[in-house]
């Protein structure tokens, strides 16, 4: 038995730890103590909530893009393909952004969220722009 390609590896390490990120990210959605917006005004809690929806927002790119990137090493998908826009990274403009926040009202574990999909969005992000250099125009 040979071992798999290391960049397929790479890809399912990457795949793992946005699947961790997410089901972390559904957690403290569903489950955060209420009391942590409890004592936020309307206008902070507003904040969180669009925090959360980018925390959401970028795992689901990075996800969607990871399982692009698998159907190509499974042969469901050209290279070629998978660098049409309809497949690769989007919402730069709202996952990109890691700045928005200068508000220490920000759960701890929330900016966490933010902090870390931010990293993995990067890193994706990096790896996407990859295809514009090995694909032929």
């Amino acid at each position: 038995m040979t071992d798999p390609e290391p960049t397929v590896a790479y890809f399912d390490n990457t795949f793992e730890e946005a699947l961790a990120l997410a089901r972390e990210a559904r957690n403290y959605i569903v489950y955060r103590d209420g009391a942590e917006v409890t004592n936020l005004d309307p206008a902070e809690r507003l904040v969180v909530s669009c925090e959360s929806m980018r925390v959401t927002a970028r795992v689901g790119q990075i996800v969607a893009w990871l399982l692009v990137q698998k159907a190509v090493h499974a042969g469901e998908l050209t290279r070629d393909q998978a660098a049409e826009a309809p497949y690769r990274l989007s919402g730069q403009k709202v996952c990109a952004v890691s700045d928005l926040v200068a508000d220490e009202k920000i759960p701890l574990r929330l900016a966490e969220l933010l902090e870390r999909s931010h990293s993995l969005y990067t890193r994706v992000e990096r790896l996407d722009a990859l295809l514009d250099s090995s694909t032929p125009n």
